[in-house]
């Protein structure tokens, strides 16, 4: 379940900080985020699935995928993905009307970006565009529209932490990707990966201390972004991009780095 918490963290994120100074984050709507983020990562992986099908049947850790092993029909996954698409239908359809429109707006990221690794060595960019979402989308769920000034700044902060994991998750496949010609961020860094890791990082700190001065957080926030950069820190450092099972350990543990800052927001706003 770790890219469906990377998925749901950034929704978090945003609705814990449209949360009025003193309060806690709306406990519904944590909820009701929680149950899209389930369904959209189902819908996101089945799209892929399908797009990807022929070349996951050439990767050694996607071989045994339902469609690619053949245990699953297309007809099948089609089925799946428009009961999938219902439900989370149901869930946007509880927001307010800028909400729908903004949440219905990521759906065509949501179909593109499985195409993008066969065009560009930057599909990561275009992963980090359509998972941090939730950023724009939860604060506009309690608050009604987008406060640009933050919303903006997390926004962007959530797509250089895209860039950092899913560079990481990338290097487990990077000798399958060469041999079927897909393209990646991992392929394109190279042994510089860690120098891009860490401008993507402090990247992402940066604009996580502005969305923070834009919303009249306080001490306790700004402690656990710095600790989010020791966490990042330590990843970069630690990393060794030539073993598949270190890449999947640094990658999982990413769903730490959003929960810190979740408690950090929480903290900050009391």
């Amino acid at each position: 379940p770790a890219g469906t918490w990377l998925l749901y963290l950034p929704c978090t994120w945003s609705i814990g900080l449209a949360a009025a100074p003193g309060c806690l984050p709306d406990w519904r709507m944590l909820s009701l985020f929680g149950v899209g983020a389930v369904l959209m990562r189902g819908a996101g992986c089945t799209i892929n699935d399908l797009w990807d099908r022929d070349y996951d049947r050439q990767v050694a850790r996607t071989a045994s995928r339902p469609l690619a092993a053949g245990d699953i029909s297309t007809f099948q996954s089609l089925v799946f993905l428009g009961g999938l698409l219902s439900l989370a239908l149901c869930v946007l359809l509880c927001l307010n009307y800028y909400s729908i429109i903004l949440g219905a707006a990521s759906l065509s990221l949501v179909v593109t970006y499985p195409l993008m690794k066969r065009i560009t060595y930057w599909p990561q960019l275009i992963l980090g565009l359509t998972f941090n979402w939730g950023a724009l989308l939860g604060w506009s769920a309690i608050r009604g529209s987008c406060e640009w000034s933050v919303c903006l700044p997390l926004y962007f902060a959530g797509v250089m932490w895209t860039l950092v994991y899913d560079t990481i998750y990338a290097h487990q496949d990077k000798k399958d990707d060469i041999m079927i010609g897909v393209k990646s961020t991992a392929l394109q860094f190279k042994e510089d990966t860690k120098q891009w890791l860490s401008g993507f990082s402090l990247a992402m700190l940066l604009s996580l201390c502005v969305a923070g001065m834009n919303c009249n957080q306080t001490f306790p926030y700004y402690s656990v972004v710095a600790a989010v950069g020791a966490h990042l820190a330590h990843q970069i450092y630690t990393l060794d991009i030539d073993k598949p099972e270190d890449c999947w350990k640094k990658f999982s543990s990413n769903r730490n780095v959003g929960i810190l800052l979740f408690i950090g927001i929480v903290l900050g706003n009391l």
